[in-house]
């Protein structure tokens, strides 16, 4: 196997043309690239505040094999390598000066390029996360429920969104956008967040779910604010989000959880979720310069 075996491009068309059969052919374990490029599709690179993407498959036999993407300014993902296809494909992307921030993939996947990326280009891998991908089984809503209420958010909504987006993103590390307004704006018309609310009518949590893509939903993001944790406010909105995923007729239903969060996966697998898989998420540093 070559590194040129690995076909590279920036259009998001193109790409599925080449990989979305692959891509559809395992819906749960391909859910993030999924959903990415099908925003990317239908929105442009606006949807997630990124650079040019780039995109990757790699073919045998006139069959892809696997394939990734990246948004830039964040890091690869990649589908399930062997250790020699994750070695071809950082030899690649390596001699053609690209600078990574770091992979997230299947925990072997990861585990595999990151050994790469650091033999071809000296940078240093640091293990950032690690998280277990979840199915959804029959649901079981928790009981007791808290006192409350689901309800969809709507365009009164917008701040209360913007602000919980935001310090979600900060919860779990990542850098908050400068205007996350079209991240509300589009799941507020597309009635994708719904909220658990007290019997007063104030929204004490809120989980998300992504468009349907070849028959998968997944559940993201699900956030209640610090001070009102431990009410059971999260566990509540995911099975209320969970069942308005099954009334639009997904196949499979998903979610990740902080493996380090043991609270988050006894929740999940509470109300219903089982383990599919464990993914895992490398910060680069010192890496070689990128070619723009």
């Amino acid at each position: 196997m070559r590194p040129d075996d690995w076909h590279l491009t920036e259009d998001v068309d193109g790409f599925l043309a080449r990989a979305g059969e692959f891509l559809r052919s395992r819906p749960a374990l391909h859910t993030v690239p999924l959903t990415v490029t099908e925003a990317l599709r239908t929105r442009g690179a606006d949807a997630y505040g990124a650079e040019t993407p780039l995109f990757g498959s790699l073919e045998r036999a006139g069959a892809v094999r696997a394939a990734f993407f990246r948004t830039p300014p964040r890091r690869l993902y990649l589908t399930p390598l062997t250790p020699e296809e994750a070695s071809t494909l950082a030899a690649r992307l390596a001699g053609l000066g690209h600078r990574l921030p770091g992979v997230s993939a299947d925990h072997d996947t990861a585990a595999a390029f990151a050994e790469a990326w650091q033999r071809h280009t000296g940078a240093t891998p640091t293990l950032h996360e690690q998280e277990r991908l979840y199915r959804l089984g029959t649901l079981t809503p928790p009981q007791p429920l808290p006192e409350g209420r689901g309800r969809v958010a709507g365009e009164q909504d917008r701040d209360q969104l913007m602000l919980w987006h935001r310090e979600f993103v900060a919860d779990i590390g990542g850098s908050p956008a400068a205007d996350n307004s079209s991240w509300a704006d589009t799941r507020i018309a597309d009635g994708r967040l719904t909220f658990w609310e007290t019997p007063e009518g104030t929204p004490v949590s809120m989980a998300g779910m992504t468009p349907m893509v070849a028959g998968q939903i997944r559940v993201a993001p699900v956030y209640t604010p610090t001070h009102l944790r431990g009410r059971g406010y999260a566990g509540a909105a995911t099975a209320e989000v969970s069942r308005a995923a099954m009334a639009v007729g997904a196949a499979e239903i998903l979610l990740f959880a902080d493996l380090d969060n043991p609270t988050s996966n006894g929740l999940y697998q509470r109300i219903g979720y089982r383990p599919v898989t464990d993914f895992a998420v490398y910060d680069f540093s010192c890496a070689a310069p990128e070619i723009r």
